[in-house]
């Protein structure tokens, strides 16, 4: 989900739920202590260059169980940080606190923002060996041996 279509979601909402992969739920009280834009400039283990960016937002749960961000408050401090820091229409990535900082994607399920598990992955396969994924085979293999297990060979 990137920041136009955040926006356009928290505006049809009279509330903000996020939900862990886990199914469990970011507390209520929540804040919203950062919005900014993330760069990262790398080399994978192939050699190649790579840049990414992505918008972040940052939750972070307090002892002040009162509080309550409105839709409209979200759509504000984006505005903010799309006006003072330049935030393009990227997509959004939210860091959460559980054992340490979670890195989670953003999806949207009609009533609920759900963050999404993120994952490691080698961006150079083909450069270091390993095999791209097969496609697992869910019909039962033949017998390649042409004995039937009733036959008593096999």
């Amino acid at each position: 989900m990137n920041i136009k279509e955040f926006k356009h979601t928290l505006s049809n909402l009279c509330e903000l739920t996020f939900v862990l992969p886990n199914g469990s739920h970011v507390a209520p009280h929540f804040h919203l202590t950062e919005v900014g834009e993330i760069t990262k400039n790398y080399v994978d283990c192939g050699g190649t260059i790579r840049n990414e960016k992505v918008a972040n937002f940052q939750l972070w749960a307090a002892d002040d169980y009162d509080h309550r961000l409105e839709p409209e408050k979200v759509i504000e401090i984006i505005s903010m940080a799309e006006k003072q820091i330049g935030l393009e229409n990227l997509e959004v990535e939210v860091e959460y606190q559980s054992e340490t900082i979670g890195k989670y994607g953003l999806e949207f399920d009609g009533k609920r923002f759900l963050l999404t598990a993120t994952q490691t992955d080698c961006l150079a396969k083909e450069k270091c060996g390993i095999p791209e994924a097969q496609p697992v085979n869910l019909v039962p293999a033949q017998n390649s041996s042409g004995c039937s297990p009733e036959s008593g060979c096999c």
